[in-house]
């Protein structure tokens, strides 16, 4: 039986059993009245009229009774398993089957959702399945990369790494896969380092040393940061990090030979090139007789080219003094002015040789410099001679110095050429040339300059404009 027919037979009932009463206390009322009070029959009629009303009153009250603790019941306990069903799906369990069949009224309920939970078990399995088979997939993507590879999420647990990543760690795969990596950096000195860098803006520029493959090996460390757009959602969150470890060890061996190449061609080249200045010298002396103009002129060009020979061996000098380490510093305080006259004297002659005018421009209060004098006015030397090499005949250049509050800035500025935005940066790597510059030189030049300054905790930048000339601009504090 239904739960519409429930009702209907229940409160048919109820409604009958009082309509009965109602007539039946009606009838005996009426019974009562007509007879007299005196009457003999008129106490065991009231009696009968009490019984018959309190059975019918006590059937009602049954009646209304068993319906109250039936009826909601039947009503509740469909529904009430009808919504844990529901949830033991929200839940995931799609085995969840109902049984409803005894209620009409919910049968095909019961149905329909029996159909949905097996039909999302089925899809459960296939798309667990592809869950399963793209993890493993990747899985062996990471593993298949012999760089050492780490993933993190936004909590810093860890979520994977590679086999070069356990080895160079030192790390079991159970031991690391999603702990803490900050409870793991207690014990783990180079997951310390990666973790404490990992929150630098700049991240680790130096290599780390590390002994692995059986010898000390470089990495460089890479910080990717991983976003990703959520389902339903429109902007990127972010959800972890990647630290990649790049072997350079090679790189670095390259690196070192290459510096000693360099450093020992340099010292063995500069005894040769003395010789034959000191040759030319005594070819050029009175004493020994005069020479013609074709020989004056093959002099000259002997001459050049051995200075300019110095200078290249010079310049590599100091670029494996940098690379090397074995840059030694000697700071004093200093005058900015004496460092700008030290780079017009030297230039001086290449100046008149372009016929190029130098203006100084220095204000009368200036803060003194604690640098080593030395090298930083060899940095201003270099830059007015290239400054010299890229301004037109009869042009202009500008040396001179200023301070913003605690920081002075050095500058020399031609109305040259201008460079490229474009090589703005790259101008300062090493053995770089302006594509299309049709000025000698070996491209150490600024490269050196700026390892130079930077040694001293300063900067140097470049502002140019195509057509315009450029701005070098060193800075230190004080």
């Amino acid at each position: 039986m239904n739960i519409k027919n429930k009702l209907f037979l229940g409160i048919g009932l109820l409604v009958a059993m009082i309509v009965m009463l109602v007539v039946l206390s009606i009838v005996n009322l009426q019974v009562l009245t007509a007879t007299e009070p005196d009457s003999p029959a008129a106490v065991p009629a009231l009696h009968r009229a009490l019984v018959w009303i309190s059975i019918f009153g006590a059937a009602c009250i049954c009646i209304g009774v068993v319906m109250l603790a039936v009826l909601p019941g039947s009503i509740n306990k469909p529904i009430k398993t009808l919504v844990n069903g529901i949830m033991e799906i929200a839940d995931h369990n799609y085995n969840k089957r109902l049984d409803l069949g005894k209620y009409e009224e919910f049968a095909e309920v019961s149905d329909s959702f029996n159909r949905m939970a097996e039909r999302l078990a089925e899809y459960q399995k296939s798309a667990l399945t592809d869950i399963i088979q793209e993890k493993k997939y990747s899985e062996a993507i990471v593993n298949s990369i012999k760089e050492p590879i780490l993933g993190l999420d936004k909590e810093r647990r860890v979520l994977f790494a590679n086999d070069g990543a356990l080895t160079v760690l030192n790390l079991k795969r159970e031991q690391i896969i999603g702990e803490s990596a900050y409870d793991l950096a207690l014990k783990n000195d180079l997951l310390r380092r990666l973790i404490r860098e990992l929150g630098q803006v700049d991240g680790n520029k130096d290599p780390l040393k590390i002994y692995a493959d059986n010898k000390e090996s470089f990495f460089q460390v890479k910080y990717i940061p991983i976003y990703m757009v959520p389902t339903g959602e429109k902007e990127q969150h972010y959800i972890g990090d990647v630290i990649s470890l790049q072997n350079i060890t090679e790189f670095k061996e390259l690196d070192s030979a290459k510096t000693t190449f360099i450093s020992t061609i340099s010292h063995e080249l500069k005894t040769p090139i003395s010789s034959i200045m000191m040759s030319l010298k005594l070819l050029e002396d009175s004493r020994i007789g005069s020479m013609n103009d074709e020989q004056q002129m093959l002099s000259k060009s002997i001459k050049e080219s051995t200075d300019r020979l110095l200078e290249i061996t010079g310049e590599l000098l100091k670029m494996t003094q940098v690379e090397t380490g074995k840059l030694q510093l000697n700071p004093k305080i200093t005058k900015p002015i004496e460092l700008i006259d030290y780079a017009v004297k030297a230039n001086r002659v290449q100046a008149e040789r372009f016929n190029c005018h130098i203006e100084v421009e220095y204000p009368e209060k200036i803060s003194k410099l604690f640098v080593d004098s030395e090298k930083i006015a060899w940095v201003i030397t270099n830059l007015l001679s290239n400054a010299i090499h890229y301004t037109k005949e009869n042009g202009r250049i500008i040396i001179g110095a200023r301070q913003k509050d605690k920081v002075v800035e050095l500058f020399v500025q031609d109305f040259g050429k201008g460079i490229d935005p474009r090589y703005h940066q790259s101008i300062f790597d090493r053995y770089f040339r302006v594509p299309g510059t049709k000025v000698q030189g070996s491209g150490l030049g600024l490269a050196i300059s700026k390892d130079f300054v930077e040694a001293h905790g300063g900067t140097i930048k470049v502002d140019s404009e195509l057509g315009k000339g450029s701005l070098f601009t060193i800075q230190f504090q004080v």
